[in-house]
């Protein structure tokens, strides 16, 4: 069943895939930029806006199948990712360029892959065009027609598809406006730092005794873990592939006056992201930049198979919580960052008049 690319894709996608014509590196005549991709939460350099014309980004995804511990109980967990992460590096273009990328499927895993973005335009978002088996690659290429931030993620087929996404196979694009974001007034937004924060929703089998149970490959742990999927329960809610990703010495930082952007997707459920002791200043919602922005939100909502972003100005030092506001996602499966942030406390925005004491008796006089 893994290694057949028949029993993935129907004939008329395959006939999809021998039908179209490849273009010819050249035929675009257009200048090239080759990005080394970086691991979330963090986002490879990149310019919020550009005077400079439309251009072909090359981007490399190496797909990677491998065990990963999710949790402080050790629990284990057949992932699948691309570049080894979860979620997936996410790529940063602006409106108009080309995205050219190159998905690797080494010999050394077990099944095939392919990718599925949703700022594409064209049938399957790709995903007919770079199914590939083990030891093989592909390079695709498209416009990025439409601004805003978008999930992309595998999808080889049927019931793989869910299996895949819920596997840690997702990640997400950046389409800036080629002016840079906007207020939705015509004021220009600009962010000092961006983190790519990405939910994953996990599904591990447990055995008789509650415990969770491990296994030495994907396949082996397919039909166990469809069965728990069929339910609708994850096991796990976590950002950034695991639980405390995000926090303690993994924290994301910032200083008191930086403008900081949060990019947050999740593939496959419904999420509510709220930033505790902070606002989403500027909000898009359903992630698409030609949207003007909402402001001063206290929580948002990301549909499943997106993504959104928030723009937050830091006023105050300390530690933030950032989680999904389901609070028993956040709090008992994981769903849980922090933001640790440097700076001057301001006392006209918090503080303590009193300290905590004995409760006075009574005035009986």
């Amino acid at each position: 069943m893994f290694t057949r690319r028949a029993a993935l894709i129907s004939a008329a996608a395959t006939a999809l895939m021998l039908a179209t014509p490849a273009l010819a590196a050249d035929d675009l005549k257009l200048p090239r930029q080759k990005v080394e991709l970086v691991a979330p939460p963090f986002v490879h350099a990149h310019e919020q806006a550009t005077k400079q014309g439309p251009k072909i980004v090359e981007f490399t995804l190496t797909i990677e199948e491998k065990k990963v511990v999710i949790d402080e109980k050790g629990t284990t967990f057949q992932a699948m990712t691309f570049n080894g992460s979860m979620p997936g590096p996410m790529m940063v273009v602006h409106e108009g360029d080309y995205v050219e990328t190159t998905l690797v499927n080494p010999a050394s895993n077990s099944m095939p892959h392919n990718i599925d973005f949703h700022s594409a335009t064209g049938a399957l978002g790709g995903g007919a065009l770079t199914l590939v088996n083990p030891g093989e690659q592909v390079v695709l290429r498209w416009k990025a027609t439409k601004t805003g931030v978008f999930v992309y993620h595998c999808a080889p087929g049927g019931p793989m598809i869910p299996w895949h996404v819920v596997s840690g196979m997702n990640g997400a694009v950046m389409v800036l406006p080629r002016d840079g974001l906007n207020d939705g007034k015509g004021h220009a937004l600009k962010y000092d730092k961006v983190y790519y924060v990405g939910e994953q929703d996990m599904y591990v089998p447990r055995d008789d005794k509650g415990n969770f149970k491990s296994y030495e490959s994907p396949g082996e742990a397919f039909t166990d873990t469809e069965e728990v999927m069929k339910k609708l329960i994850p096991s796990h809610v976590v950002f950034n592939g695991k639980v405390g990703a995000l926090t303690g010495k993994n924290a994301l930082t910032a200083n008191v006056g930086e403008n900081v952007l949060i990019v947050h997707s999740q593939a496959n459920r419904d999420s509510r992201p709220h930033l505790i002791g902070g606002h989403g200043d500027y909000v898009w919602e359903t992630g698409k930049f030609s949207n003007a922005p909402e402001t001063g939100l206290e929580t948002w909502f990301i549909r499943g198979g997106s993504a959104g972003a928030a723009m937050y100005k830091f006023m105050q030092p300390g530690i933030y919580a950032y989680v999904t506001h389901n609070l028993i996602e956040a709090a008992d499966l994981g769903a849980t960052a922090h933001f640790k942030v440097e700076g001057k406390w301001n006392d006209d925005l918090m503080t303590q008049v009193k300290a905590p004491a004995d409760i006075p008796p009574p005035n009986t006089n």
